[in-house]
């Protein structure tokens, strides 16, 4: 049975950019696992996210948003950073820098629709900054990575954050969802321009009334997190318009952001372009979520 599109995505997001390497005798990396932590539940499902720590752990976070097509998929957490790889996959790039990493995943396309999603990876960052202490790292400094959809959460995460509701009875919805740096690969911001591909990806089928709640591009403002975007010229499923639409807003608002494009990529990374991205992506993490003498 052939793979979805969305769901060739967010494997390709998971496993396909990790290097063919060697695996060493001992481990070559010391990293503890907190397997399958339930941030809500709903539908009579449980939502939840693994955590990944080094032994060299700087007290930061960054949330990986395991969504591609916003379907998101299940994966051992030592199958995506490997304790015993000599070499160095993007997820253990961040881990190995001392980063605290997230695999967050949210309600999955068909059953559940792009604003599922968003609300989801919302209530994911709430409950990480209330069990912050739980994990070693600091509520306020929190990151955000993600490809395709999970680009699209990012941006999502970095400009519709709030300081929660007060008055709620569930404690969780009473913190902020707020983040301190987004990084988003290939992105699409504007939803309305991929109602055509419905089908395709049915998280899209959903109320048209939504399209600009769910949008990067419609929200904008001036005390969003700083983000840095990397995009290929020549991808056809996301284009690059997508992203620089985005920046002219980012722009128009003074928000600090990057935007790097790789030329001759199409909806993925791979070889020089990959090591280009992820130099970015771990600099602008060191840059926004490190105190000053550790950068």
């Amino acid at each position: 049975m052939s793979l979805s599109p969305a769901l060739r995505i967010v494997t390709l997001l998971l496993i396909s950019f990790a290097p063919s390497i060697a695996y060493a005798e001992e481990a070559a990396r010391k990293v503890t696992f907190d397997r399958d932590v339930i941030y809500g539940h709903k539908a009579g499902m449980a939502l939840t996210f693994d955590v990944i720590k080094p032994e060299n752990a700087n007290g930061a976070a960054v949330l990986f948003m395991v969504s591609g097509g916003w379907v998101s998929i299940w994966a051992p957490p030592e199958t995506i950073v490997r304790p015993n790889a000599k070499g160095a996959n993007p997820w253990e790039q961040i881990v190995d820098k001392g980063y605290t990493l997230f695999l967050v995943r949210h309600g999955s396309s068909p059953y559940f629709k792009v604003p599922d999603a968003v609300s989801d990876v919302r209530r994911a960052v709430r409950y990480i900054r209330l069990h912050a202490d739980k994990w070693g790292i600091d509520h306020e400094r929190i990151g955000v990575i993600g490809g395709s959809a999970g680009g699209h959460l990012t941006l999502m995460l970095s400009t519709t954050a709030d300081d929660g509701n007060k008055n709620a009875s569930d404690e969780v919805e009473r913190q902020a969802s707020r983040i301190r740096a987004g990084v988003a690969w290939f992105p699409p911001t504007d939803l309305q321009n991929f109602q055509k591909l419905k089908q395709q990806f049915p998280a899209l089928d959903f109320e048209q009334k939504q399209i600009q709640d769910v949008s990067p591009l419609a929200h904008v403002t001036t005390d969003d997190a700083p983000v840095f975007l990397a995009h290929g010229d020549k991808d056809e499923l996301v284009p690059l318009s997508e992203s620089e639409a985005i920046v002219e807003k980012l722009k128009e608002a003074k928000v600090e952001h990057d935007l790097l494009v790789i030329p001759g990529a199409g909806h993925s990374f791979n070889g020089d372009g990959m090591e280009k991205v992820m130099s970015g992506s771990l600099g602008w993490f060191d840059r926004h979520l490190l105190p000053k003498k550790d950068k």
